[in-house]
C-alpha cells in the first residue's frame, strides 16, 4: 500500500476512534437497544411530547452508530481489495479502492462534524443578534453585511430565517438586529460565531477613499423548547414599549407595539418588533429572554464556551474572533483556529461553514485558543 493511502487509512481510523469515544460507544449501543424496545411499547404515545423526544433521540443515535459501523465496514473492505489487487497485479482494483478510501476520509470528516453537534441544545432553533460597534455609518454598514452573511448561510442550509427586530442606521446599515434561524442543529452550527467581527476595507462613505476598520458583534443563543423550564421573576424585569423602526411606507408601524425587556440582575436586554400586536411582541420577547438566560446557564456548564461571551466585551480592537480584509488584499482569518479564506466575497455571501466546522472541532478538543496573529 502506498504511503499516501496508508496516511488516509490512519486518518480514517483516528476519526473512527474519536467518533466511538465521543459517542461513548458501549453506552450508546445499550441506549439505542433500550430506545428500540421502548418504541414497541404501546403506552409510549400516551405522552406525545415525551414520545417525540425519545424518537428523535433514537433516530439520532441510530444514524450516528450506523454511520460509524458503515465507515468501519467500508474501510476494512477496501483495505482487503487493495491487498488482493496488489497480490494479483490488478491496478484497476487498487485504484478504485484507493478512490473509495479517499471519499471515506471526507465522509469521516462530515461524521465528526455531526458528532460535534450533540450538545444539550445544539438541535434547537436559534436567535442571532447583530450589534454595530463604535464608528457610526461604517460599523452600521458592516453590521448589515454580517446580517446578510448569516441570512445567506442559513438559506444555503435550507433553514428558515425570521427577522424579529431591526434598528436602522441614520445614513446606512443597521444599529442592531435580531433574527430567528429555524432548522435542525441551527444553534449547534451557529454557537461558535458569537464574538466581535472586524472589517478592513476602503470605505464607500469616505470621499478620500481611505482605508477604515470597523467592528460589529454577533451573539447567538438557543430557542428554549417546552422541555426546558426557565423561571423568570417579572419583578426582576423592566418592560418598555416603543415605536417599531423601519424604512416607512404603507406598512410603517404607527403604534408603540415594539417591546424591550431588561433583566435587571443580569443586564440582559431583548427586544422584538416583528408583530404589529404589542401582545405578540411581548410574548416573543419573554421567549427570547428565557432563551438568553438558558444560554447563560449553558455557558456556565461548558468551560469552552465561557470565553465566547462576545457581546459582553467591548466591540473593538483586541476582542475580535475573526478579521475580514477587503483592501489592500483579500483575506478572512479566524483568530481562534487560524483557518483562512482568500475569497472574502464568498464568505460574505454565506460560505461560513468551514470556519464553523473548525471552531466546533476546536471547542470539542477542549484546547485553549491558538496563538494566531491578526492581519493588518
Amino acid at each position: 500500500m502506498r504511503a499516501e493511502i496508508e496516511n488516509v487509512v490512519d486518518e480514517i481510523k483516528q476519526a473512527i476512534s474519536l467518533l466511538r469515544r465521543h459517542l461513548d460507544w458501549d453506552q450508546a449501543i445499550r441506549r439505542l437497544d433500550w430506545l428500540n424496545n421502548k418504541a414497541e411499547d404501546p403506552t409510549l404515545w400516551n405522552d406525545a411530547s415525551e414520545a417525540q423526544k425519545l424518537m428523535r433521540e433514537r433516530q439520532q443515535l441510530d444514524e450516528s452508530i450506523g454511520g460509524v459501523k458503515r465507515l468501519e465496514q467500508q474501510l476494512q473492505d477496501n483495505i482487503e481489495l487493495i491487498a488482493m489487487g496488489e497480490e494479483e497485479g490488478d491496478q484497476a482494483i487498487v485504484t478504485e479502492a484507493e478512490d473509495v478510501l479517499k471519499a471515506l476520509k471526507a465522509e469521516s470528516g462530515k461524521l465528526q462534524v455531526e458528532a460535534m453537534l450533540s450538545g444539550e441544545a445544539d438541535g434547537n432553533d436559534t436567535y442571532l443578534e447583530v450589534h454595530s460597534g463604535a464608528g457610526g455609518t461604517e460599523s452600521q454598514d458592516w453590521a448589515n453585511m454580517l446580517l446578510r452573511m448569516y441570512s445567506r448561510w442559513a438559506e444555503k442550509q435550507r433553514f428558515k430565517v425570521e427577522v424579529l427586530e431591526i434598528h436602522d442606521g441614520e445614513e446606512a446599515g443597521i444599529k442592531s438586529a435580531t433574527i430567528l434561524v429555524k432548522g435542525h442543529n441551527a444553534y449547534g452550527w451557529l454557537k461558535t460565531e458569537s464574538g466581535v467581527h472586524r472589517l478592513v476595507r476602503i470605505s464607500p462613505y469616505d470621499s478620500n477613499a481611505r482605508r477604515h476598520t470597523s467592528f460589529s458583534s454577533i451573539w447567538v443563543y438557543p430557542v428554549v423548547d417546552d422541555s426546558i423550564n426557565i423561571e423568570v421573576n417579572e419583578s426582576d424585569c423592566r418592560i418598555d414599549t416603543y415605536r417599531s423602526s423601519g424604512a416607512g411606507g404603507q406598512h410603517v408601524n404607527t403604534t408603540d407595539s415594539a417591546v424591550r425587556i431588561t433583566h435587571m440582575p443580569t443586564g440582559i436586554v431583548v427586544q422584538c418588533q416583528q408583530e404589529r400586536s404589542q401582545h405578540k411582541n411581548r410574548a416573543k420577547a419573554w421567549d427570547m429572554l428565557r432563551a438568553r438566560l438558558y444560554e447563560a446557564e449553558l455557558k456556565k456548564r461548558e468551560d469552552a464556551a465561557n470565553a465566547e461571551a462576545a457581546s459582553k466585551t467591548d466591540i473593538g480592537w483586541g476582542h475580535q474572533i475573526r478579521s475580514y480584509v477587503l483592501q489592500p488584499y483579500q483575506l478572512v482569518k479566524d483568530l481562534r483556529t487560524g483557518v483562512e479564506s482568500t475569497a472574502p466575497s464568498d464568505v460574505l455571501d454565506g460560505d461560513v461553514s468551514p470556519f464553523m466546522e473548525a471552531a466546533l472541532a476546536h471547542r470539542i478538543s477542549g484546547k485553549a485558543d491558538a496563538v494566531v496573529g491578526d492581519i493588518d
